[in-house]
């Protein structure tokens, strides 16, 4: 089984492209043209990302599907999630699950399974707008929260390495008030977000890939970059999943220090950015509601050419 940081980095070595598109499709933001045409949620949940994954797939390596925005949907929603995995992996994309889940025991070993294995069965059909295969969701990689320790990190990293999946365990977050908590020292003097850096190596160790980066990742906003320049001395051989590009104000400097000297290391999300693309100023009047996908294509290259011109 292939390991997953060596799929994950051969693919942005393929592409030259760092960038993962992230698909958080919200029913009441997707253009009208798209929901005319379906009668369900779910089903007009997955022509929005269809649209963005045909427009995407060949210079994007990675879509990055946030679990919540098909959760708030309920069945119909998970379906369209379901689908979405299905479609970007039948057309080459990686597809990392947003879920930033945890438990302990085996109810950890449940969530792993969900999201890790293939457990493939017979296609079913209940929606023809939306084919997918029942059992597992069967993503290449999930996010997941360490604050339980290594008893809820470790079943997932068995699955990483019998399944050849990655997982990006939360250690520094975008958000204004991430530093009530990971900011705060240790009895050690670093931080907590310094410790579970540490920690994310350790549990890296054994899921190194040919590469030399693990498939136990990390996630470090792009909101930071003086402390994500710290985080990524302290664990040297994580891909760093950088979230904060775009609408939440990070730009290509600031995400470049996630990137070691080698110009890998690290692969940073844009959602609202890329799927909203057609709306935004500096696009006024060139792309209608129709051509949102090629939009959002639009962005995706220019943001690819932004940072690697910034990590070169």
């Amino acid at each position: 089984m292939e390991n997953f940081a060596d799929r994950l980095l051969g693919k942005i070595q393929e592409m030259k492209s760092p960038v993962v598109a992230g698909l958080d499709p919200n029913y009441d933001k997707i253009p009208d043209c798209v929901k005319k045409n379906y009668k369900s949620v779910g089903s007009a949940l997955f022509a929005f990302n269809k649209g963005l994954i045909d427009a995407l797939y060949d210079i994007v390596p990675a879509v990055k599907p946030q679990l919540a925005y098909y959760e708030m949907y309920g069945l119909s929603g998970l379906i369209a999630f379901k689908a979405t995995v299905d479609y970007a992996k039948s057309k080459g994309m990686i597809v990392i699950a947003d879920g930033k889940r945890n438990d302990i025991g085996t109810t950890s070993e449940a969530y792993a399974k969900a999201y890790l294995e293939t457990l493939e069965k017979d296609s079913i059909a209940e929606d023809p707008t939306m084919p997918v295969k029942e059992g597992a969701f069967d993503c290449d990689a999930l996010t997941v929260n360490p604050y339980l320790g290594a008893d809820g990190i470790l079943p997932f990293v068995k699955l990483c390495e019998a399944n050849g999946r990655g997982i990006f365990s939360l250690v520094k977050t975008s958000n204004k008030s991430s530093g009530q908590l990971q900011d705060l020292k240790t009895e050690s003097g670093l931080t907590i977000s310094e410790t579970v850096a540490t920690l994310v190596d350790e549990w890296g160790a054994s899921c190194v890939g040919k590469m030399g980066y693990s498939s136990v990742g990390a996630v470090v906003g792009a909101t930071y970059p003086e402390e994500a320049e710290n985080l990524r001395k302290k664990m040297p051989r994580a891909i760093i999943l950088v979230p904060g590009y775009g609408a939440q104000g990070g730009d290509a400097r600031s995400v470049s220090v996630n990137f070691n000297k080698d110009g890998l290391g690290a692969i940073v999300n844009a959602s609202r950015s890329i799927m909203y693309a057609y709306k935004a100023d500096k696009r006024a009047g060139k792309f209608t509601e129709e051509q949102y996908a090629l939009a959002a294509r639009d962005e995706a290259a220019e943001m690819s050419k932004a940072i690697m011109a910034a990590i070169s």
